[in-house]
Protein backbone atom coordinates (compact mmCIF):
# COMPACT_ATOMS: atom_id res chain seq x y z
CA UNK A 1 0.00 0.00 0.00
CA UNK A 2 1.62 3.18 -1.14
CA UNK A 3 2.26 5.30 2.20
CA UNK A 4 0.75 8.81 0.66
CA UNK A 5 -2.37 6.27 -0.27
CA UNK A 6 -1.72 7.88 -4.12
CA UNK A 7 -2.24 4.11 -5.43
CA UNK A 8 1.19 3.73 -7.27
CA UNK A 9 2.12 0.43 -8.73
CA UNK A 10 6.05 -0.55 -7.68
CA UNK A 11 8.54 1.21 -9.14
CA UNK A 12 9.76 -1.11 -11.38
CA UNK A 13 6.60 -0.82 -13.38
CA UNK A 14 7.81 3.01 -14.06
CA UNK A 15 9.43 3.85 -17.35
CA UNK A 16 11.77 6.97 -18.29
CA UNK A 17 9.87 9.36 -20.29
CA UNK A 18 12.60 10.92 -21.35
CA UNK A 19 14.34 8.21 -23.49
CA UNK A 20 17.46 8.89 -24.88
CA UNK A 21 18.83 8.65 -28.69
CA UNK A 22 18.73 5.05 -30.18
CA UNK A 23 21.50 6.20 -32.45
CA UNK A 24 21.27 6.16 -36.60
CA UNK A 25 20.38 3.31 -38.20
CA UNK A 26 22.48 2.28 -41.37
CA UNK A 27 20.38 3.00 -44.33
CA UNK A 28 19.42 -0.12 -46.40
CA UNK A 29 21.56 -0.54 -49.77
CA UNK A 30 20.09 -3.16 -51.79
CA UNK A 31 16.34 -4.26 -51.95
CA UNK A 32 16.82 -7.52 -49.73
CA UNK A 33 18.19 -4.99 -47.08
CA UNK A 34 15.22 -2.58 -47.30
CA UNK A 35 13.12 -5.37 -46.92
CA UNK A 36 14.48 -6.88 -43.79
CA UNK A 37 15.06 -3.17 -42.69
CA UNK A 38 11.20 -2.31 -42.70
CA UNK A 39 10.63 -5.77 -41.25
CA UNK A 40 12.07 -4.74 -38.71
CA UNK A 41 10.84 -1.42 -38.31
CA UNK A 42 7.29 -2.76 -38.53
CA UNK A 43 5.20 -3.97 -35.86
CA UNK A 44 4.66 -7.71 -35.65
CA UNK A 45 1.14 -7.99 -34.82
CA UNK A 46 -1.62 -5.58 -35.02
CA UNK A 47 -4.71 -5.33 -33.38
CA UNK A 48 -7.99 -4.70 -34.43
CA UNK A 49 -8.50 -0.83 -35.29
CA UNK A 50 -11.83 0.43 -33.75
CA UNK A 51 -14.33 2.47 -35.87
CA UNK A 52 -14.21 6.14 -34.73
CA UNK A 53 -17.81 6.49 -33.62
CA UNK A 54 -17.03 3.67 -31.17
CA UNK A 55 -12.99 4.85 -30.37
CA UNK A 56 -12.25 7.53 -27.62
CA UNK A 57 -9.71 9.27 -30.01
CA UNK A 58 -6.82 11.77 -29.35
CA UNK A 59 -5.30 13.75 -31.55
CA UNK A 60 -1.61 14.04 -31.55
CA UNK A 61 0.13 16.42 -33.40
CA UNK A 62 4.05 15.23 -35.03
CA UNK A 63 5.95 17.50 -32.72
CA UNK A 64 3.76 16.81 -29.46
CA UNK A 65 4.71 12.80 -30.29
CA UNK A 66 8.38 13.08 -31.09
CA UNK A 67 11.26 15.59 -30.38
CA UNK A 68 11.29 17.62 -33.62
CA UNK A 69 13.62 21.03 -32.65
CA UNK A 70 16.37 20.45 -35.18
CA UNK A 71 13.63 20.09 -38.14
CA UNK A 72 11.99 23.21 -36.65
CA UNK A 73 14.90 25.03 -37.03
CA UNK A 74 15.86 23.91 -40.49
CA UNK A 75 12.22 25.21 -41.59
CA UNK A 76 12.45 28.23 -39.94
CA UNK A 77 16.08 28.99 -40.72
CA UNK A 78 15.90 27.52 -44.66
CA UNK A 79 12.08 27.17 -45.42
CA UNK A 80 10.00 23.98 -46.23
CA UNK A 81 12.15 22.31 -49.31
CA UNK A 82 15.14 22.29 -47.15
CA UNK A 83 13.06 21.02 -44.18
CA UNK A 84 11.43 18.53 -46.56
CA UNK A 85 14.53 17.16 -47.88
CA UNK A 86 16.15 17.19 -44.78
CA UNK A 87 13.26 14.47 -43.39
CA UNK A 88 14.02 12.65 -46.85
CA UNK A 89 17.56 12.48 -46.38
CA UNK A 90 17.01 11.21 -43.21
CA UNK A 91 13.70 9.00 -43.11
CA UNK A 92 15.21 6.18 -42.16
CA UNK A 93 16.30 7.26 -38.40
CA UNK A 94 13.32 7.73 -36.05
CA UNK A 95 12.84 10.57 -34.42
CA UNK A 96 13.30 10.96 -30.01
CA UNK A 97 10.17 10.85 -27.91
CA UNK A 98 8.55 13.64 -27.34
CA UNK A 99 6.05 15.19 -24.45
CA UNK A 100 3.43 13.12 -26.04
CA UNK A 101 4.93 10.12 -26.29
CA UNK A 102 4.64 8.56 -22.40
CA UNK A 103 0.63 9.36 -22.96
CA UNK A 104 0.56 7.19 -25.93
CA UNK A 105 2.05 4.78 -24.64
CA UNK A 106 0.09 4.70 -21.52
CA UNK A 107 -3.28 4.79 -24.00
CA UNK A 108 -1.87 1.48 -25.96
CA UNK A 109 -1.06 0.12 -22.10
CA UNK A 110 -5.03 0.55 -21.69
CA UNK A 111 -6.25 -0.85 -24.60
CA UNK A 112 -4.19 -4.21 -24.07
CA UNK A 113 -5.97 -4.87 -20.71
CA UNK A 114 -9.17 -3.65 -22.30
CA UNK A 115 -9.19 -6.11 -25.01
CA UNK A 116 -8.18 -8.91 -22.57
CA UNK A 117 -11.18 -8.43 -21.03
CA UNK A 118 -13.65 -7.36 -24.10
CA UNK A 119 -12.23 -9.08 -26.87
CA UNK A 120 -15.03 -7.92 -29.02
CA UNK A 121 -15.22 -4.24 -27.65
CA UNK A 122 -14.66 -1.23 -29.82
CA UNK A 123 -14.35 1.25 -27.12
CA UNK A 124 -11.04 2.06 -27.02
CA UNK A 125 -8.34 4.37 -27.31
CA UNK A 126 -7.64 5.21 -31.33
CA UNK A 127 -4.45 7.48 -31.41
CA UNK A 128 -4.52 9.60 -34.45
CA UNK A 129 -1.68 11.62 -36.00
CA UNK A 130 -2.33 15.13 -36.83
CA UNK A 131 0.18 16.88 -38.69
CA UNK A 132 0.44 19.77 -41.20
CA UNK A 133 3.48 18.22 -42.54
CA UNK A 134 3.73 17.56 -46.42
CA UNK A 135 2.81 13.86 -47.63
CA UNK A 136 6.33 13.15 -47.96
CA UNK A 137 7.54 13.52 -44.72
CA UNK A 138 5.35 10.46 -43.82
CA UNK A 139 7.55 8.09 -44.36
CA UNK A 140 9.61 9.25 -41.44
CA UNK A 141 6.98 9.27 -39.40
CA UNK A 142 5.59 5.92 -40.21
CA UNK A 143 9.17 4.59 -39.85
CA UNK A 144 9.56 5.82 -36.23
CA UNK A 145 6.18 4.82 -35.25
CA UNK A 146 6.74 1.27 -36.66
CA UNK A 147 10.38 2.15 -34.54
CA UNK A 148 9.00 2.10 -31.38
CA UNK A 149 6.21 -0.16 -31.91
CA UNK A 150 3.30 2.37 -31.76
CA UNK A 151 -0.46 1.38 -32.51
CA UNK A 152 -0.75 4.38 -34.57
CA UNK A 153 -2.59 3.61 -38.14
CA UNK A 154 -4.53 6.75 -39.06
CA UNK A 155 -2.68 9.65 -39.89
CA UNK A 156 -3.71 13.40 -41.40
CA UNK A 157 -1.06 15.45 -43.44
CA UNK A 158 -2.27 18.57 -44.23
CA UNK A 159 0.73 20.00 -46.76
CA UNK A 160 0.73 23.02 -44.71
CA UNK A 161 -2.70 23.55 -44.21
CA UNK A 162 -4.07 23.57 -40.77
CA UNK A 163 -5.33 19.71 -39.89
CA UNK A 164 -7.89 21.88 -37.31
CA UNK A 165 -10.95 21.41 -39.53
CA UNK A 166 -10.72 17.75 -40.16
CA UNK A 167 -10.57 16.80 -36.18
CA UNK A 168 -14.06 16.80 -36.04
CA UNK A 169 -14.31 14.11 -38.84
CA UNK A 170 -12.09 12.00 -36.99
CA UNK A 171 -15.03 12.13 -34.11
CA UNK A 172 -11.60 13.87 -31.92
CA UNK A 173 -12.15 13.93 -27.93
CA UNK A 174 -8.85 15.06 -27.27
CA UNK A 175 -6.29 16.88 -29.27
CA UNK A 176 -2.42 17.37 -28.30
CA UNK A 177 -0.43 20.23 -29.63
CA UNK A 178 3.00 22.11 -29.63
CA UNK A 179 1.38 24.80 -31.45
CA UNK A 180 -0.27 26.73 -28.89
CA UNK A 181 -2.44 28.85 -32.43
CA UNK A 182 -3.85 25.58 -33.49
CA UNK A 183 -5.16 24.65 -30.13
CA UNK A 184 -6.90 27.98 -29.63
CA UNK A 185 -8.52 26.97 -32.89
CA UNK A 186 -9.39 23.94 -31.58
CA UNK A 187 -10.97 24.82 -28.43
CA UNK A 188 -12.82 27.79 -30.39
CA UNK A 189 -14.17 25.23 -32.66
CA UNK A 190 -15.34 22.89 -29.53
CA UNK A 191 -13.16 20.53 -29.44
CA UNK A 192 -10.69 19.68 -25.84
CA UNK A 193 -7.41 20.33 -26.68
CA UNK A 194 -4.31 21.56 -24.71
CA UNK A 195 -0.43 22.98 -25.84
CA UNK A 196 1.98 20.09 -24.23
CA UNK A 197 5.07 20.83 -22.94
CA UNK A 198 8.10 18.83 -22.01
CA UNK A 199 9.47 18.39 -18.37
CA UNK A 200 12.40 20.69 -17.51
CA UNK A 201 13.94 17.64 -15.29
CA UNK A 202 13.67 13.96 -16.15
CA UNK A 203 10.88 12.32 -14.88
CA UNK A 204 10.04 8.53 -14.28
CA UNK A 205 6.07 7.38 -15.00
CA UNK A 206 4.15 4.45 -14.82
CA UNK A 207 4.12 2.00 -17.96
CA UNK A 208 0.98 0.37 -16.30
CA UNK A 209 -1.34 2.80 -14.98
CA UNK A 210 -2.74 5.79 -17.40
CA UNK A 211 -2.39 8.80 -14.91
CA UNK A 212 -4.35 11.64 -15.64
CA UNK A 213 -4.70 15.24 -13.67
CA UNK A 214 -7.36 18.02 -14.28
CA UNK A 215 -7.38 21.79 -12.63
CA UNK A 216 -10.69 22.37 -11.85
CA UNK A 217 -11.95 25.76 -13.11
CA UNK A 218 -11.57 26.53 -16.95
CA UNK A 219 -10.62 23.12 -17.55
CA UNK A 220 -13.54 20.65 -16.61
CA UNK A 221 -15.83 22.97 -15.24
CA UNK A 222 -16.52 26.85 -16.58
CA UNK A 223 -14.63 29.92 -15.75
CA UNK A 224 -17.11 31.70 -13.90
CA UNK A 225 -15.83 31.33 -10.77
CA UNK A 226 -12.28 32.63 -12.39
CA UNK A 227 -14.57 35.56 -13.81
CA UNK A 228 -15.70 36.51 -10.04
CA UNK A 229 -12.17 36.80 -8.48
CA UNK A 230 -10.44 38.65 -11.79
CA UNK A 231 -13.29 41.34 -11.39
CA UNK A 232 -13.92 41.02 -7.55
CA UNK A 233 -11.16 39.56 -5.73
CA UNK A 234 -11.22 36.26 -3.27
CA UNK A 235 -13.83 37.52 -0.88
CA UNK A 236 -16.60 37.76 -3.19
CA UNK A 237 -15.23 34.20 -4.62
CA UNK A 238 -16.07 32.14 -1.35
CA UNK A 239 -19.29 34.23 -0.82
CA UNK A 240 -20.35 33.14 -4.53
CA UNK A 241 -19.24 29.64 -4.24
CA UNK A 242 -21.19 29.60 -0.60
CA UNK A 243 -24.26 30.82 -1.96
CA UNK A 244 -24.41 28.60 -5.21
CA UNK A 245 -22.41 25.80 -3.29
CA UNK A 246 -25.89 23.37 -4.72
CA UNK A 247 -25.89 24.90 -8.48
CA UNK A 248 -23.53 22.78 -10.60
CA UNK A 249 -20.86 24.78 -12.56
CA UNK A 250 -21.24 24.98 -16.25
CA UNK A 251 -19.06 22.12 -17.84
CA UNK A 252 -15.56 23.29 -19.06
CA UNK A 253 -13.31 22.30 -22.43
CA UNK A 254 -12.24 18.47 -20.80
CA UNK A 255 -15.29 17.58 -19.33
CA UNK A 256 -15.98 15.67 -21.61
CA UNK A 257 -12.55 13.77 -21.82
CA UNK A 258 -12.97 13.19 -18.03
CA UNK A 259 -16.65 12.12 -19.39
CA UNK A 260 -14.84 9.25 -21.69
CA UNK A 261 -11.95 8.24 -19.26
CA UNK A 262 -15.02 7.24 -16.59
CA UNK A 263 -16.83 5.16 -19.04
CA UNK A 264 -13.78 3.13 -19.57
CA UNK A 265 -12.82 2.98 -16.00
CA UNK A 266 -16.15 1.89 -15.14
CA UNK A 267 -15.77 -1.45 -17.71
CA UNK A 268 -12.55 -2.83 -15.44
CA UNK A 269 -15.13 -1.46 -11.85
CA UNK A 270 -18.06 -3.99 -13.84
CA UNK A 271 -15.17 -7.05 -13.64
CA UNK A 272 -14.89 -6.24 -9.71
CA UNK A 273 -11.42 -4.73 -11.12
CA UNK A 274 -11.73 -1.20 -9.31
CA UNK A 275 -8.97 -0.88 -7.23
CA UNK A 276 -6.64 -2.46 -10.17
CA UNK A 277 -7.80 -0.61 -12.46
CA UNK A 278 -5.42 0.88 -15.29
CA UNK A 279 -7.17 4.46 -15.79
CA UNK A 280 -6.88 7.45 -12.72
CA UNK A 281 -7.59 10.82 -12.08
CA UNK A 282 -6.87 13.69 -10.18
CA UNK A 283 -8.66 16.82 -9.79
CA UNK A 284 -5.61 19.07 -8.81
CA UNK A 285 -7.23 22.35 -8.04
CA UNK A 286 -6.17 26.11 -5.99
CA UNK A 287 -9.70 26.10 -4.53
CA UNK A 288 -9.48 25.23 -0.34
CA UNK A 289 -11.75 22.39 0.72
CA UNK A 290 -13.68 24.20 3.41
CA UNK A 291 -14.87 27.34 1.54
CA UNK A 292 -15.65 26.34 -1.99
CA UNK A 293 -14.19 22.76 -2.44
CA UNK A 294 -17.62 21.45 -1.76
CA UNK A 295 -19.43 23.04 -4.92
CA UNK A 296 -16.55 21.27 -7.29
CA UNK A 297 -17.36 17.97 -6.08
CA UNK A 298 -21.16 18.53 -6.17
CA UNK A 299 -20.86 19.64 -9.76
CA UNK A 300 -18.72 16.62 -10.37
CA UNK A 301 -21.55 14.13 -8.74
CA UNK A 302 -24.20 16.09 -10.89
CA UNK A 303 -22.58 15.35 -13.93
CA UNK A 304 -22.42 11.23 -12.99
CA UNK A 305 -18.57 12.08 -13.02
CA UNK A 306 -15.82 11.54 -10.23
CA UNK A 307 -12.19 11.71 -9.89
CA UNK A 308 -10.07 9.05 -7.85
CA UNK A 309 -8.47 11.45 -6.23
CA UNK A 310 -9.49 15.20 -5.22
CA UNK A 311 -6.45 17.61 -4.09
CA UNK A 312 -7.57 21.09 -3.13
CA UNK A 313 -4.26 22.74 -2.49
CA UNK A 314 -6.18 26.31 -1.07
CA UNK A 315 -3.42 28.13 -3.45
CA UNK A 316 -0.35 26.35 -2.64
CA UNK A 317 1.90 25.37 -5.66
CA UNK A 318 0.91 22.17 -7.17
CA UNK A 319 4.05 21.43 -8.44
CA UNK A 320 5.41 18.89 -5.31
CA UNK A 321 2.03 17.26 -5.15
CA UNK A 322 2.01 16.96 -8.93
CA UNK A 323 5.82 15.57 -9.16
CA UNK A 324 4.35 12.68 -6.21
CA UNK A 325 1.57 11.94 -8.48
CA UNK A 326 3.50 11.41 -11.44
CA UNK A 327 0.65 11.71 -14.36
CA UNK A 328 1.26 11.38 -17.69
CA UNK A 329 -0.42 14.62 -18.20
CA UNK A 330 -1.50 17.47 -16.47
CA UNK A 331 -4.29 19.68 -17.64
CA UNK A 332 -4.40 23.78 -16.91
CA UNK A 333 -5.69 26.86 -18.15
CA UNK A 334 -3.03 29.41 -15.83
CA UNK A 335 0.50 29.24 -17.16
CA UNK A 336 2.81 29.61 -14.09
CA UNK A 337 0.88 26.73 -12.88
CA UNK A 338 1.98 24.62 -16.08
CA UNK A 339 5.49 26.31 -15.52
CA UNK A 340 5.52 25.30 -12.00
CA UNK A 341 4.90 21.73 -13.03
CA UNK A 342 7.51 21.73 -15.71
CA UNK A 343 9.91 22.50 -13.39
CA UNK A 344 9.24 19.77 -10.73
CA UNK A 345 8.81 17.05 -13.55
CA UNK A 346 5.68 17.26 -14.52
CA UNK A 347 4.18 16.69 -18.33
CA UNK A 348 2.14 19.48 -18.34
CA UNK A 349 -0.43 20.70 -20.45
CA UNK A 350 -1.94 24.24 -20.96
CA UNK A 351 -5.98 24.73 -21.90
CA UNK A 352 -6.21 28.45 -23.70
CA UNK A 353 -9.63 28.65 -22.01
CA UNK A 354 -11.67 31.29 -20.50
CA UNK A 355 -11.19 34.46 -18.81
CA UNK A 356 -7.54 34.30 -17.21
CA UNK A 357 -6.52 34.19 -20.88
CA UNK A 358 -7.69 37.48 -22.08
CA UNK A 359 -5.93 38.82 -18.96
CA UNK A 360 -2.57 36.57 -20.15
CA UNK A 361 -3.11 38.70 -23.41
CA UNK A 362 -4.00 41.61 -22.37
CA UNK A 363 -0.15 41.48 -20.39
CA UNK A 364 1.38 40.51 -23.71
CA UNK A 365 0.04 43.36 -25.87
CA UNK A 366 0.91 45.57 -22.98
CA UNK A 367 4.60 43.85 -22.32
CA UNK A 368 5.21 44.16 -25.95
CA UNK A 369 3.88 47.84 -26.45
CA UNK A 370 6.45 48.95 -23.41
CA UNK A 371 9.45 47.11 -25.09
CA UNK A 372 9.06 49.15 -27.57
Amino acid sequence: MDPAGLGHPEEKGDIDCTATSTGEQPKPETWDDSKAFYANLSPQKKPKLPKPQNAITIAVSSRALFRMEEEEKIYSEHGVEAYVKYQLDHENEPLLPGAAFPFAKALEAVNTQLRKLYPDSEELFDVVLVTNNHAQVGVRLINTINHYNLFIERFCMTGGNSPIGYLKAYHTNLYLSSDCEKVSEAIEEGIAAATIFSPSTDVKISENQLRVAFDGDAVLFSDESEQIVKAHGLDKFFEHEKAYENKPLAQGPLKGFLEALGKLQKKFYSKGLRLECPIRTYLVTARSAASSGARALKTLRSWGLETDEALFLAGAPKGPLLKKIRPHIFFDDQMFHIEGAKEMGTIAAHVPYGVAQKHRRAAQVKQAQNSK
